[in-house]
């Protein structure tokens, strides 16, 4: 396979072989559909999100136009660009756009606009929206696509695929971070579980989740973590 046509093939082999039982979309119609990541790392939301800024560390070069990593930038000022460069075959050097910033506040959150690989050729609007939040442990982040428009692909097929692809964006930004730390769905934190049973006295200083009050449940069908899954809840209101 010629390494500039793999984004597209492997996105539509993805198509293929993924199982919607296992995967985390968590809506679709007709017309779009909305994919979801959690992973919580042992780094600082200023680390997260200048790990973010540098896309050729963590953005799988299996997803990418010309097989490199190296060949992405991004440039997180909103109308900047999250680029690659098509190096030069003998007829000049070319590039993609794979999406524009839209929204930027450092160590809280980015927002992107774009159509990721072969949705590039549909007539549909992505949305990829990362969150990071401070945890007792790091940061906890959160990717959220959200697809929508007329497309030629199926939306029961692409829908899991598109979700395999970002799931192997997020495992690759944890890794660049250090690793994701284990939290088991609806699971306390070690430190809280290693207190149970102690005194009022005895207990750690407020956490973060204690200082904005209970985090909210996640929704039963929603498939993401509890530990992190208030992050929806703290995003920015618009007018």
């Amino acid at each position: 396979m010629h390494v500039k046509s793999s984004f597209g093939a492997l996105l539509f082999a993805a198509t293929c072989v993924a199982s919607p039982a296992a995967a985390k979309v968590i809506d679709q119609s007709d017309i779009g559909f909305t994919v979801a990541h959690t992973a919580q790392v042992a780094a600082t939301p200023e680390d997260v999100w200048k790990m973010l800024r540098t896309p050729d560390k963590w953005w799988s070069k299996e997803h990418s136009w010309s097989g490199d990593a190296a060949n992405f930038w991004l440039d997180s000022q909103a109308g900047g660009c999250f680029c690659e460069k098509l190096p030069d075959e003998g007829q000049g050097v070319g590039s993609v756009q794979h999406a524009r910033i839209i929204f930027a506040k450092p160590g809280e959150m980015m927002r992107l606009s774009g159509a990721f690989g072969p949705l590039q050729g549909e007539a549909v609007t992505g949305t990829l929206t990362i969150q990071i939040k401070k945890t007792p442990t790091g940061s906890a982040i959160r990717f959220d696509y959200v697809v929508g428009g007329y497309m030629r692909f199926k939306v029961a097929d692409i829908a899991p695929a598109v979700d395999k692809v970002l799931a192997e964006q997020m495992v690759g930004l944890a890794n660049a971070l250090g690793g994701s730390l284990p939290v088991a769905r609806g699971d306390k934190p070690a430190e809280e579980k290693s207190d149970e049973g102690a005194d009022e006295t005895s207990k750690p200083a407020d956490t973060d989740a204690e200082a904005d009050g209970a985090a909210e449940p996640a929704p039963a069908d929603s498939g993401l973590d509890a530990a992190v899954a208030d992050l929806v809840k703290d995003e920015p209101k618009t007018d």
